[in-house]
């Protein structure tokens, strides 16, 4: 099934690359973006999916925060270490009503969240009700209320709120979603052709929803490409059929084919944003190729198996179980004790729980993207507002 999709995937690619074009670089200074407004799912959520439904349980935040901090791994995550870089503060949860702090920026995106909605609700269909065009709901009500607020009632709200003057046009909007739409096909038995044939629905709502975003007054997009799914331990485990066919890193041919497959038209798709929006800039960046080299060197880069679960239950291949998961309870002999532990080192392992990075592999996968090398145009992180075609 993955064969029949590759010639379509490079034939996409080599287009893209071929009319790549000039680009205008205005000068060498660093943007000064004032401001992260980031959406997406469960790689960039600090804090929306446990402000709604119950919170991560220790040992996730183990590393870093010393305690849970509403992110699925064991520290900081890859938007963290943009917020560090660029001199900001980490993004508050806008679902979070408790200590947050707005003044550099807002995080709408949701553990299991996706770009079209699902049908059911978190307990019978396993995603966010928190899908794509909500984060884009919040995204205007905040600043419509912000701006109110900001000049209207003022006092302490001035210091928990961004400075209107910040809020639209200077700041940086960041994408980062998609993995659960594949999911949502692939664990409901589809095959990569079933679900390749939904991705261009896909690519239309997140045009829309940065079309939406440009409409408010945003001008500064970073947008994240896809990982490969094949590669991370929870996948390979709900679909063992399609791990059956492994390469040299025991990553699945079938599932890594859809994600590229995703991550060719969101090329695609970013590069016809840029013609229809030009006074916008877009940073299209190639997270797949950052986690696959990691993944596929991991030994090599000081890490051990990247496919072993740090924080999991079960030994095996894989340290991983369906039912029981990081941070997991069972009951015996009428007491309740952790199953789901944490590996005694997390800084060797690249899986924290089977389905996301740990602090270590995603401070990897940031020192790869933050210069630029992974990305089209190639400027770097703090010069993602000079992307612009000429």
């Amino acid at each position: 099934m993955a064969t029949k999709l590759m010639p379509a995937v490079l034939l996409v690619m080599l287009e893209l690359s071929a009319g790549a074009g000039a680009w205008a670089r205005s000068d060498d200074s660093p943007c000064a973006f004032p401001a992260i407004f980031n959406l997406g799912d469960s790689n960039s959520d600090t804090g929306a999916f446990p402000a709604l439904f119950p919170a991560v349980q220790p040992p996730y935040g183990r590393t870093f925060f010393g305690m849970p901090a509403g992110r699925q791994s064991d520290g900081r995550l890859t938007i963290d270490f943009m917020a560090e870089s660029l001199g900001l503060r980490y993004l508050s949860a806008y679902l979070d009503s408790l200590g947050s702090n707005f003044t550099q920026g807002a995080n709408f995106a949701s553990a299991a969240g996706t770009i079209r909605r699902v049908n059911g609700s978190l307990w019978t269909s396993g995603y966010s009700p928190i899908s794509l065009d909500v984060q884009i709901w919040q995204l205007q009500q905040f600043i419509n209320r912000s701006q109110f607020i900001y000049n209207n009632i003022g006092g302490i709200y001035r210091e928990i709120l961004p400075n209107p003057e910040h809020l639209v046009s200077k700041a940086l909007y960041t994408f980062d979603i998609g993995q659960n739409d594949l999911t949502v096909g692939y664990f409901d038995n589809m095959t990569t052709e079933q679900v390749a044939a939904y991705v261009p629905d896909l690519m239309e709502r997140i045009s829309s929803a940065i079309q939406g975003v440009y409409d408010l007054g945003g001008r500064y997009f970073w947008v994240h490409n896809t990982a490969p799914l094949g590669c991370l331990p929870y996948a390979l485990v709900f679909r063992p059929d399609l791990a059956a066919e492994k390469d040299a890193a025991g990553c699945s041919v079938a599932l890594n084919a859809g994600a590229r497959f995703f991550n060719a038209r969101l090329k695609e798709t970013v590069a016809r944003l840029r013609a229809t929006l030009p006074g916008a800039a877009f940073t299209y960046v190639d997270i797949y190729a950052a986690k696959y080299r990691l993944i596929s060197q991991a030994k090599k880069l000081g890490f051990g198996d990247p496919l072993r679960v740090c924080c999991g239950y079960g030994g095996g291949e894989y340290n991983f179980d369906r039912d029981i998961r990081c941070g997991d309870k069972v009951q015996a002999n009428g007491t309740s004790a952790l199953a789901g532990k944490s590996c005694e080192d997390p800084s060797r392992s690249v899986s924290w729980d089977g389905v996301h990075f740990t602090e270590a592999a995603n401070k990897f996968v940031f020192d790869q993207i933050v210069d630029g090398a992974l990305s089209d145009p190639p400027v770097p992180l703090r010069r993602a507002c000079q992307g612009k075609r000429q």
